[in-house]
């Protein structure tokens, strides 16, 4: 069988370099013997030990960061110029900053001829001085309630408590750099959007229950998103909520319109796994905000991730669809020069 689904005789090796967490939710074994099937193993790449003692590989799939992972990518490409890497440290690194990570949707370039739906980010400023959370307009212009949100997006669980403030005596506490986020209502319910490659799986999640002007009126300060879960939850979690999901209220976004931003981020950020979540704006109706965009997810949660992954890492492999993952652009980028570019996979 196995012979039958991988015609070429030549067998490839994934070096796989991750945190312990994310190797216990990727590597599973369904994705492990998937990937044999097809001719492909995937090897762990051991962190405590140099690279270039390791392999050879045929690609490095990785989710590390730092100047001495850097470096050691760069030394291993030198010495193995036909390795692909995924993806590059460069263009990853603009997703730890939760700025320049929306500012990539301006860049997308998608077809005009629907218009019958749209899509951007809500408004948003970051703040560095802690004097201007005091001043007359802590809010900066946004209308309450607002999400604060640690400026850095690294992952860590530091990065990932966020707030939502109801009024200037919320910002008492708050800590910067901070990114302020307009909140919009979006029914209570978010999309998640997978990208692997040209892959592109959109899912319905529930999220933060929307908050009226009548409602606003009543809160004060601020709750942290747990607690904002905890104060909802009969609310959220009757049958009228989980029917909701169900209903054209909770319809999923347009195929194209979400194709097309997926790809349209695929290409400014040179980036082949990620994903992206996105709100429909209940007061405006088919206009949909992405709100955060992830590199490398969880995986592990989209239905069949396994054979996506797998026909993901053939085409790489067997096709070079990646072909912007030749050496002597991945040298370049690893430096941070910029040229023109890549032709996209």
């Amino acid at each position: 069988m196995a012979e039958q689904m991988n015609p070429n005789p030549k067998r490839f090796t994934i070096g796989y370099a991750l945190l312990l967490k994310k190797q216990h939710s990727f590597i599973q074994d369904s994705l492990l013997h998937s990937a044999r099937q097809r001719g492909i193993d995937l090897i762990k790449i051991h962190t405590d030990k140099p690279l270039l003692d390791q392999g050879p590989f045929d690609c490095v799939l990785h989710k590390l960061y730092g100047q001495d992972w850097r470096n050691q990518l760069q030394d291993y490409l030198v010495r193995n110029p036909n390795a692909i890497v995924i993806d590059f440290p460069d263009a990853i690194e603009r997703l730890h900053n939760r700025i320049s990570m929306l500012d990539v949707v301006s860049e997308i370039r998608i077809l005009k001829d629907d218009q019958t739906a749209s899509f951007g980010v809500p408004k948003q400023v970051v703040v560095y001085d802690p004097d201007k959370l005091k001043s007359k307009d802590p809010g900066l212009g946004l209308k309450f309630p607002v999400i604060a949100k640690p400026l850095v997006a690294d992952g860590s669980e530091k990065s990932h408590k966020m707030l939502l403030i109801f009024d200037p005596e919320g910002f008492e506490n708050l800590k910067t750099p901070t990114v302020l986020q307009e909140f919009v209502n979006h029914g209570g319910v978010i999309f998640k959007v997978y990208v692997v490659g040209k892959y592109v799986k959109c899912v319905k999640r529930k999220s933060l229950p929307d908050i009226d002007d009548e409602k606003l009126e009543s809160l004060h300060g601020s709750l942290s998103f747990s607690q904002i879960s905890n104060l909802t939850s009969d609310e959220r979690n009757d049958d009228k909520y989980y029917k909701m999901m169900d209903s054209e209220e909770a319809a999923m976004p347009p195929v194209d319109l979400i194709t097309n931003i997926a790809c349209g981020l695929r290409k400014a950020m040179k980036l082949h796994l990620f994903n992206f979540d996105v709100i429909r704006d209940t007061r405006v109706g088919n206009r949909y905000l992405v709100i955060d965009i992830n590199y490398f997810p969880g995986y592990a949660k989209m239905p069949g991730y396994e054979s996506v992954l797998t026909d993901f890492f053939w085409d790489v492999l067997n096709k070079k669809e990646a072909r912007s993952f030749n050496c002597e652009t991945v040298l370049m980028k690893l430096v941070g020069n910029s040229g023109e570019d890549d032709e996209e996979a």
